[in-house]
């Protein structure tokens, strides 16, 4: 049986888990990261900069508790209501982006959505990573 991540530092997840480790093997899988609180609320609302080092932060909670680190996530899908805030933001969020995983860049794409889940949300991120054996 495959093992269900939830982290306890992390909102209780209501309907879905932040992350699915398969069952004796090596592979994770993140859910849809957003940059709740550990109330289950979204902060930096309006916020791309702020969101976005708060999902992050997420993420790595979520890793850790997994059994590995964020330099793990081999792929991962960056979902945003506002392509051009993401873009004119680059220079802030790749320094925050640094201070997660350093020079790694695992594969990675962007898409822009009309909305996501979370009304608040300005971006979600999910990722599939593979831990050292």
């Amino acid at each position: 049986m495959n093992k269900l991540i939830n982290p306890k530092s992390l909102a209780a997840p209501v309907g879905f888990s932040y992350a699915v480790r398969s069952e004796g093997g090596r592979t994770v899988w993140l859910g849809g990261h957003v940059s709740f609180d550990e109330g289950g609320f979204i902060v930096h609302v309006g916020d791309m900069i702020g969101q976005f080092r708060q999902t992050l932060a997420n993420m790595q909670v979520t890793m850790r508790e997994a059994g590995g680190a964020m330099t793990d996530i081999v792929k991962m899908t960056i979902f945003t209501t506002d392509k051009r805030s993401y873009k004119t933001s680059l220079k802030e969020l790749g320094g925050i982006y640094r201070e997660y995983f350093g020079k790694y860049f695992p594969a990675m794409t962007l898409v822009e959505v009309k909305s996501l889940f979370e009304d608040e949300a300005l971006l979600e991120i999910e990722a599939i990573a593979v831990l050292p054996a």
